[in-house]
């Protein structure tokens, strides 16, 4: 035991010298100590928002996969064309114009729309960062991104381009000025909250979900049905995507976005947002997994079959209708509101199928208007009191209705969502008329029965077994040409 004595003297007195050496260091840097702490803070809070900003872009990737499965194989480049033209509009018309409309200058005389810093003129002046930009950048892009899916497989490539630059550089960018700027007439961050605590979206249910969903839905009206999807009497034909795989690891993709959707509207780490955040993170999961596990039980109900394509929904509606209330709820509140938002979801494609006749290809109005729609007015419902404060909403007196809170904020998410629809319906059904009797909207009988890929861009997403079918050796070597 004497042995060991010496040995351990060395390593003791280094650790020894090492702490006095940074004690020293900090009485001497003690006067710049609070100038680097919050350095380091406004660094950390930075560094989430731009890694949220990160998952969330990374939602294109899950968007195209889950679309290109859910279309036929002869439009899957197409789709995917659509999604990538999304992400570089998007960043441009953001850039330019759409900033300026969500969180420009405006006063008093002015909450409609924000009116400042078009291409980035004044970011810094205004309070702002280059990670706001990009996080907001990539919320745009996502809800233009949503419209693609409802109008797949029969709209011109040309007509995409037009409305895409609407829709991320104007019709979205004003709901956002609406809901979560600090300048407006309905939004939760005003200094004059006329009801409850102002409208109450958390991540985007209703701002960028619904947007989405309604654009899509004004443009699948526009564009009409793909040829062969109802019969002459009516009846409803199935026209199943080529690719369960690839939609199924696309839903992968989006729900692990979600986590940069959802826990990354804290807009960062410090002040308690760090905790937020990881309560956020839960309720995300856990209406994700009710959505998915209600819809695969209510296909199976229904149907007899235990639905791939709706259980993939399910869990999208699930993560959608989440989003407006994921700070405020309670853990038991999201299984609920997940459920409840897959049964939006099932019973909005019966309805847009079976009733009205409008032709969604892939669910994008049902999960992402729909449930969207149900997710705001969850707010009012099932928010708590502690939720509400947790998450700084200014009147945490008024919370949901179900858990005792009354009925005001309930009254206002209703006020919220009810304009949201409305201007999008107005705006997008004129978008979308407007290049229909214009430009044109649809592409022809022949290009939709030969297949946009082909048609549009001169390329088969599988060339051994696509519309060309030429195969990989021509069609000479091998005995004549496929379908």
């Amino acid at each position: 035991m004497k042995r060991a004595l010496p040995a351990l003297r060395r390593p003791t007195a280094m650790l020894a010298g090492g702490l006095l050496a940074l004690g020293i260091i900090s009485v001497v840097s003690a006067q710049d100590g609070a100038e680097d702490l919050a350095d380091i803070i406004s660094a950390v809070d930075t560094a989430w928002l731009l890694i949220a900003g990160f998952l969330v872009f990374f939602m294109q990737a899950g968007f195209a996969m889950l679309t290109a499965g859910f279309v036929r194989s002869k439009e899957t480049a197409n789709i995917l064309m659509k999604n990538m033209i999304d992400a570089c509009v998007g960043g441009v018309s953001f850039w330019l114009v759409g900033w300026a409309f969500a969180y420009g200058v405006s006063d008093a005389s002015n909450e409609f729309i924000g009116l400042g810093n078009f291409g980035l003129n004044q970011l810094a002046e205004a309070g702002y960062g280059h990670a706001d930009w990009f996080f907001q950048f990539a919320f745009a892009a996502a809800a233009a991104t949503i419209v693609a899916g409802a109008l797949a497989g029969r709209t011109k490539y040309s007509a995409y381009l037009i409305y895409t630059v609407v829709v991320t550089g104007f019709i979205y960018p004003v709901v956002v000025h609406w809901g979560w700027d600090g300048t407006t007439w309905m939004g939760a961050f005003t200094d004059d909250i006329w009801l409850g605590n102002g409208y109450v979206d958390f991540a985007g249910s209703g701002i960028v979900h619904t947007v989405g969903g309604m654009a899509g839905l004004m443009g699948a009206i526009a564009v009409g049905a793909r040829l062969g999807k109802y019969g002459p009497n009516g009846e409803v034909r199935a026209i199943p995507g080529h690719n369960i795989s690839i939609a199924t690891i696309g839903m992968f993709i989006l729900w692990f976005g979600w986590y940069g959707f959802n826990p990354g509207s804290t807009l960062g780490l410090s002040g308690g947002g760090a905790a937020l955040a990881a309560s956020v993170a839960v309720t995300t999961t856990l209406a994700a997994g009710a959505g998915g596990i209600t819809a695969m039980l209510w296909s199976r109900f229904r149907t007899g079959r235990y639905d791939t394509g709706l259980t993939i929904n399910g869990i999208l509606a699930g993560l959608v209708a989440i989003t407006a209330g994921t700070a405020t709820v309670d853990p038991w509140a999201a299984v609920v509101i997940g459920g409840i938002g897959a049964l939006v979801m099932y019973y909005g494609v019966q309805m847009l199928d079976g009733v009205f006749r409008i032709d969604d290809p892939v669910g994008a109005v049902s999960v992402h208007a729909f449930a969207g729609i149900w997710g705001v007015i969850a707010v009012g419902l099932f928010s708590s009191q502690a939720g509400m404060e947790a998450a700084g909403y200014s009147n945490p007196q008024h919370y949901g209705l179900f858990l005792g809170g009354g009925g005001e904020q309930l009254l206002m998410q209703l006020i919220g969502i009810a304009a949201i629809v409305g201007w999008t319906a107005v705006t997008a059904g004129i978008l979308f008329f407007a290049i229909k009797f214009t430009v044109g909207l649809r592409v022809s009988e022949e290009e939709e029965m030969r297949g946009l890929d082909l048609m549009e861009h001169g390329v088969d997403a599988y060339p051994d077994f696509g519309p060309s079918g030429s195969g990989i050796f021509g069609s000479s070597e091998i005995g004549g040409g496929g379908r």
